[in-house]
């Protein structure tokens, strides 16, 4: 399989040699049952690095089980970990499978592996080394077969120093170390990102045309990207939401907030992106809410110029009702075409309720 094949079999979008060169790693150690570390900033894809080795290894036709070690309570970790017998301890009603156990034979992936307490660190050791652990209230040692990937965005050498982390563990897990490199570091990857984010989004919403301006990847190319490819993805995929004509120019990501930082480009990025996803969708919806109002406006001027022309003045009052009436209408149509038919996003944006907008729609029969 040449490295080409590889990326393409197991999703891994790329061209920079930083990507190439981790590929090449790991296709020489897939193989293997060795420990890999995996570093790099959030939002790189480090699950996708490890579901690539995982899918390439003599493990494949097994599990790979994914666990964020810092999403689970300290107070139920190890019973997540290695799992727990029935009535060992107040709320345990039935036995259960640890991760550890639903993972044998197959890998198991420990994401921010950094957020472990250090209790937990001694007993995760041990377990690595020797391949067996203690479920809780059992009063027997299980044993598994299973591969370990560890990541963390953190500096676990750093970690080591500080005693937050084990030096024991982390010389035990980083046999093979993999850095990903953020994206402000590969900016040549951008342009394929780009592309392959926006066929998923037309394959998965059956969306037949979707286009990118040469201009707008230039502008996404001059950004920082503190998000990394996560932010990519979101930013990109919000874009084509609120598009009109399924093709993203630089007025696509027109700005929100402010200015690509000074170090990176002189030029303003046509979207603010330095928010968490959330915060970028908000501002997003905002900003279409903005159009939209003035889209009004300009219809509200048009109506009342028509109206002066077209109707007697003696019916003015009437008609201004009905001016009313097609500004109402007007703005419904125009919040469904930006959000692609969404009613609960478009009812969002006029700041309506999603039951007065469905009134709206059937009173003025746009459900065709």
């Amino acid at each position: 399989m040449t490295r080409e094949e590889f990326k393409e079999k197991f999703g891994i979008i790329g061209r920079s040699k930083e990507i190439n060169d981790i590929v090449d790693v790991i296709m020489q150690v897939g193989k293997s049952d060795i420990s890999i570390f995996i570093y790099g900033e959030s939002g790189v894809g480090k699950e996708v690095f490890a579901r690539a080795i995982h899918n390439y290894s003599n493990r494949s036709s097994k599990q790979l089980v994914s666990v964020n070690c810092g999403a689970i309570p300290e107070g139920i970790l190890e019973s997540e970990l290695f799992g727990h017998k029935k009535g060992s301890f107040t709320g345990a009603i039935e036995s259960r499978k640890g991760y550890f156990e639903i993972a044998d034979r197959g890998t198991l992936f420990l994401d921010e592996i950094a957020e472990l307490p250090l209790t937990t660190q001694v007993k995760l050791l041990r377990a690595i080394e020797t391949q067996e652990f203690m479920k809780i209230g059992a009063e027997s040692i299980s044993k598994v077969d299973i591969r370990i990937i560890a990541a963390t965005n953190k500096d676990l050498q750093r970690e080591v120093e500080t005693k937050r982390f084990r030096e024991d563990l982390y010389f035990r897990l980083k046999a093979v170390s993999l850095s990903i490199p953020p994206l402000r570091k590969r900016k040549s990857d951008i342009e394929q990102l780009v592309h392959h984010f926006i066929n998923s989004y037309a394959l998965q919403n059956k969306i037949q045309r979707l286009q990118i301006t040469n201009s707008a990847l230039e502008a996404l190319k001059n950004y920082n990207w503190p998000g990394n490819v996560r932010e990519l993805k979101n930013t990109v995929e919000t874009a084509i939401a609120l598009s009109k004509d399924g093709i993203l120019t630089e007025d696509s990501f027109i700005e929100l907030a402010a200015v690509v930082e000074e170090e990176y480009s002189s030029r303003n990025l046509p979207v603010y992106l330095r928010k968490n996803p959330e915060d970028a969708d908000r501002e997003l919806l905002y900003r279409a809410l903005f159009e939209l109002k003035k889209d009004i406006m300009e219809l509200k001027d048009i109506v009342l110029h028509q109206g002066q022309v077209m109707y007697d003045q003696n019916n003015k009052e009437d008609e201004e009702i009905k001016s009313l009436n097609i500004l109402e209408k007007e703005a419904i149509k125009s919040a469904l075409e930006k959000t692609r038919g969404s009613k609960r996003t478009a009812a969002r944006l006029l700041n309506i309720s999603e039951r007065t907008l469905y009134r709206k729609i059937k009173e003025y029969d746009l459900n065709g």
